[in-house]
């Protein structure tokens, strides 16, 4: 039996373990969007397509990671996570070796190349990655912090590690590419790659030496099959599509952004502009750090159905007036470029309130996460793999916002993103209460499994 100190001591290492897997969601998650803007270069259409192919293997990967919780466990999921990401990054540094003289297929008559396929297969792996880090970070750290307001608490503490990570990715990329010219390519962001993938290998060592409670692992345990399931409550499912719209808004609302400011044309900025797109998106998530830490500290006594209900309301006051805002209207805001350093650029006052808006999404993902599982017991780790499957919005719905925007305009396609919060805020309002209570869901025996385990 442990001792009075063990149980909270592997706590605390447990949650860090959890905080670093979180930053590695966002690394990895974030390097698709900027990376766009260097084959948009190339194709016109293709600005969002890798950022698709890694969301898309959610879809694939969600049920099944979900299911190797309760088989191999967190621990194992995330070390064959971390394995599967650093073989990702590997094929996407390959595509930059390869040459674009070889055509694979034509799209709209024009050819596409082979280094663009291999870099979509390098995309398409590393969604693989983040889907298992994130079927192993967010139940955990909701059982960690024992559900309800505090659980909520601890995942929005691990988000804003999280949204540090993604504050740093599209700055980085956006200084190594500086201004997108016809021979801007892959080869501008190799150390960026060589980063990615040296830190998936010191991550996989260090989590290879933490104990990580394992309250989901069922190996060996023979188990009576369960009449329901995480489909049999509203609020769950109404909480997965909720996850498929705050995904979809979180990745889309940076991601037109930064096709929209480093198109000179029509953004009015003449200088770096991949540059200054790449740090006003930082400007973004780094406003979601804030949020998140602001979360922390009031989630445990604002509860997360309150905090929903004010973000979303929030977020689709700030489109609006993105969307509306005269186009003439000019603010400064941080920029960087390896030539001047940091410094302030003139971008469209737009920008700033869409850029406000990393201030609402920083609580949707744990929020809707959180309302979504309560009440689910001994479904939650099934529920965790649904969850990850509809993360794949965050592939579909930014490549339909960025049709929109290509064939009507940017700030037009903005418009998905109101209808896509005005979802949220009904599902804050309504669709998150519990109706089915009348299913047992065990949730004293799960209690004392991640008690036991700890």
């Amino acid at each position: 039996m442990n001792n009075n100190n063990t149980p909270k001591n592997g706590n605390i290492v447990a949650i860090v373990a959890m905080f670093f897997l979180f930053a590695m969601i966002a690394f990895v998650t974030n390097l698709a969007a900027p990376l766009g803007t260097i084959w948009k270069g190339s194709y016109s259409w293709a600005g969002m397509v890798g950022n698709f192919m890694n969301f898309f293997a959610y879809l694939i990967m969600g049920i099944p990671a979900g299911n190797l919780l309760t088989k191999i466990g967190y621990k194992k999921t995330s070390l064959w996570a971390m394995s599967i990401g650093a073989l990702g990054i590997a094929i996407q540094y390959l595509s930059s070796k390869v040459g674009n003289a070889t055509p694979v297929f034509e799209v709209s008559g024009s050819p596409v190349m082979l280094n663009f396929v291999i870099y979509l297969i390098g995309a398409f792996i590393c969604g693989f990655c983040v889907c298992m880090l994130n079927t192993v970070v967010n139940p955990m750290l909701n059982s960690l912090g024992g559900g309800g307001n505090k659980g909520n608490q601890l995942m929005q503490l691990g988000g804003s590690l999280n949204s540090l990570s993604a504050t740093l990715t599209p700055l980085l990329v956006g200084v190594m590419i500086g201004a997108v010219t016809p021979h801007t390519s892959m080869t501008n962001v190799i150390p960026l790659l060589m980063i990615a993938f040296a830190v998936f290998a010191v991550a996989f060592v260090i989590i290879s030496f933490v104990n990580i409670p394992e309250p989901a692992l069922t190996k060996g345990v023979k188990k009576n099959k369960d009449k329901h399931s995480p489909w049999n409550f509203r609020h769950t499912v109404l909480g997965v599509i909720g996850i498929f719209f705050y995904v979809g808004v979180e990745v889309g609302i940076p991601g037109v952004l930064i096709f929209y400011l480093s198109d000179s044309s029509i953004s009015g900025i003449t200088e770096n502009a991949a540059a200054v797109a790449g740090a006003v998106a930082a400007v973004y998530w780094l406003l979601m750090l804030v949020g998140r830490l602001l979360s922390s500290v009031i989630s445990g006594k604002v509860s997360s159905r309150s905090q929903l209900i004010v973000v979303s309301s929030l977020a689709i006051l700030l489109v609006l007036l993105a969307i509306f805002w005269p186009s003439d209207s000019f603010i400064s805001m941080p920029a960087y470029s390896v030539e001047d350093g940091f410094s302030m650029a003139n971008v469209p006052m737009s920008a700033l309130f869409l850029v406000l808006c990393g201030l609402c999404t920083s609580i949707m993902w744990g929020g809707i996460f959180n309302l979504a599982v309560e009440g689910l017991g001994k479904y939650t780790a099934k529920a965790s793999g649904i969850f990850m499957m509809m993360v794949v919005g965050g592939g579909v719905m930014p490549l339909i916002q960025e049709s929109i925007a290509t064939n009507i305009g940017y700030l037009a396609s903005y418009w998905l993103v109101i209808a896509m919060f005005a979802y949220i805020l009904y599902y804050a309002l309504i669709g998150s209460k519990n109706v089915n209570t009348d299913i047992p869901v065990d949730e004293d025996n799960l209690k004392n499994d991640v008690e036991n385990a700890l």
